[in-house]
């Protein structure tokens, strides 16, 4: 299967599962980290998180092989620091797609600012966690 018509069967799925906006472009990367021998890539249509509602799509590949994996249970967190206050921490609710791979995702923000982010998976490639900063917009 050709990448487009991939991502044009994700669209569709997103859309269905999350009851998300009609994504008509292409999905594009808004971060991608590597750990262990995981890469974990976080897809928008925008290709960034705004404040407010986020829809997006969690991709685990091999990256000795760029193979979808199955890495079971997955959860993702994110924390703001700020002087003064205690972090402000944020969950994504997350559901696996049908799509080996592939997880279909919400999370909704109050505000812009960086954020530090926790991706965790524990299932049949293994049990491991990437952390990196995202900008919200």
């Amino acid at each position: 299967m050709t990448r487009s018509i991939r991502r044009a069967v994700l669209v569709l799925l997103v859309v269905g599962a999350l009851g998300a906006p009609a994504w008509g472009a292409e999905l594009k990367p808004i971060h991608t980290a590597t750990a262990k021998d995981v890469t974990v890539t976080l897809l928008s249509e925008s290709g960034q998180w705004v404040a407010g509602p986020n829809a997006f799509v969690l991709e685990f590949v091999s990256a000795k092989t760029k193979q979808p994996l199955d890495v079971g249970k997955v959860t993702l967190g994110t924390s703001m620091v700020m002087p003064g206050m205690a972090p402000m921490k944020k969950s994504a609710t997350i559901t696996p797609d049908k799509t080996p791979g592939r997880y279909l995702a919400k999370i909704s923000f109050p505000d812009t600012g960086a954020r530090q982010v926790t991706v965790t998976w524990d299932g049949p490639a293994g049990k491991g966690a990437a952390l990196f900063s995202v900008n919200v917009r």
